[in-house]
């Protein structure tokens, strides 16, 4: 058995307060300890998507949480676009740490989830020990983010029938009979389109990202995995901010499926930057005059 299914997991649930009344948040725990470390998922995804690197920190020490925003996974998906956005996602990580009892955790994602663990060091900076972010979405992906992105909102609500028809088939599929990235696409598709186009109705009309005066006053030392090739997520955002968080070290992935199929090197980075992140600062010495 690795070593990495060692570690102890146990999934848990709380509530928050939105606009839309009060809804319920899925999270699962990995190992024990107070080097906490909270995963993020990227837009639309389940919270289950980073269940390899969770574990894998967890086997080295680390207390791993990931979530479901709302909207994503097994969490609530109401039908209000104001109950979505970055900035209430942030708030939702907030709101788990206030739950797990954890005064900091090293923050990442991907995607979204990048630019969420962004928006948390920016209104919480006291609540995060470090940063990890996984191709970023800022300025240099506005275009091809408004082709990508707009058509889902237009859809769902113009041909509401199709997403139900792709939810639908995509239920009839057992997960466990899949490649575990495949059970991630059917868990992706699975929304209703009500919530799908607040989703997105959200997210357009909300702040994507701390803006650059915001990000360059973030002093939490950070990790950003850039990819090559990515249109979405092009390399030259992972650089910029990179370039502008002061604590920052930039890693570049050989493509955006390096992480999925050949972790070593990444699991590597990235397990050696949360401990790091976790080790107590060392004091300046004293010199006599």
């Amino acid at each position: 058995m690795s070593e990495r299914h060692l570690a102890s997991e146990r999934v848990g649930q709380f509530f928050v307060e939105t606009d839309s009344g009060r809804d319920r948040l899925d999270y699962t725990e990995y190992g024990t300890g107070d080097k906490w470390v909270v995963l993020l998922p990227g837009l639309l995804m389940p919270r289950r998507m980073h269940d390899h690197l969770a574990r894998t920190l967890a086997s080295a020490g680390a207390h791993v949480v990931t979530l479901d925003f709302l909207g994503h996974g097994r969490s609530d998906q109401p039908d209000d676009p104001f109950g979505y956005s970055v900035s209430s996602f942030a708030r939702q990580v907030v709101a788990l740490l206030d739950e797990l009892g954890a005064a900091q955790a090293v923050v990442g994602g991907t995607s979204l989830g990048a630019n969420v663990a962004l928006e948390v060091a920016a209104i919480a900076p006291d609540r995060v020990r470090g940063l990890i972010l996984e191709m970023p979405v800022l300025d240099n992906a506005l275009e091809v983010a408004i082709v990508a992105f707009a058509p889902l909102l237009l859809g769902a609500r113009v041909f509401p029938f199709a997403f139900s028809g792709i939810r639908f088939l995509s239920r009839r599929v057992p997960r466990g009979v899949v490649p575990w990235w495949l059970g991630i696409g059917l868990d992706t598709v699975d929304h209703k389109p009500g919530p799908l186009a607040s989703y997105v109705h959200g997210l357009f009309f909300g702040r994507v990202a701390p803006p650059r005066a915001e990000r360059r006053r973030i002093t939490a030392p950070a990790l950003v995995v850039g990819h090559p090739r990515d249109l979405l997520h092009p390399a030259s955002d992972a650089a910029m901010v990179a370039d502008e968080l002061p604590n920052a070290t930039l890693v570049t992935a050989t493509s955006i499926l390096e992480w999925r199929r050949k972790p070593e090197r990444l699991d590597l980075v990235t397990t050696k930057f949360v401990l790091d992140s976790w080790r107590p600062a060392r004091r300046a010495r004293r010199t006599g005059a």
